[in-house]
């Protein structure tokens, strides 16, 4: 079997956008980006005649989890951020990694959490939670929703 290897990749540089109908918009000062969280939900087949002693398990439906933003609160950014909260409508963003390939993950969702974390003695701070609808895509470059 051939070895799979890469280059370990900074998160310095990485880029979090959102379609604005036409084109993506950078959001900036984003602080750390979590996310996506996927997982995968089984289905215990076990029965009275399994053998082995094991469970058994077949595959159930995935959930593409949550994207978590921290980022450093600006009135423009925030203001977006609540648009896409108060909306109804998935909406389509991408994270731009800085590797050689220009790592691309595409995906749809919903803003469902927008606290302010607003200190004593730091910076203002917004964790935004946006949950992800339906298949993240990874693409080299970025590339347009629906595409």
């Amino acid at each position: 079997m051939a070895s799979l290897t890469g280059t370990p990749v900074s998160g310095v540089g990485t880029i979090f956008r959102r379609w604005d109908g036409s084109a993506y918009q950078d959001i900036g000062q984003i602080n750390s980006i979590s996310g996506p969280t996927m997982t995968r939900n089984t289905i215990d087949t076990t029965s009275l005649d399994t053998t082995g002693g094991y469970r058994t398990f077949i595959a159930g439906f995935r959930d593409p989890g949550t994207i978590t933003l921290n980022m450093n609160f600006t009135r423009d950014t925030y203001e977006v951020m609540k648009d896409d909260f108060e909306s109804d409508t998935e909406k389509d963003y991408e994270i731009l990694l800085p590797d050689v390939e220009n790592t691309s993950l595409n995906f749809s969702g919903l803003v469902t959490e927008l606290p302010l974390d607003i200190p004593t003695d730091d910076k203002v701070t917004a964790n935004v939670t946006i949950k992800v609808s339906g298949q993240v895509s990874l693409n080299s470059g970025s590339s347009s929703p629906g595409a």
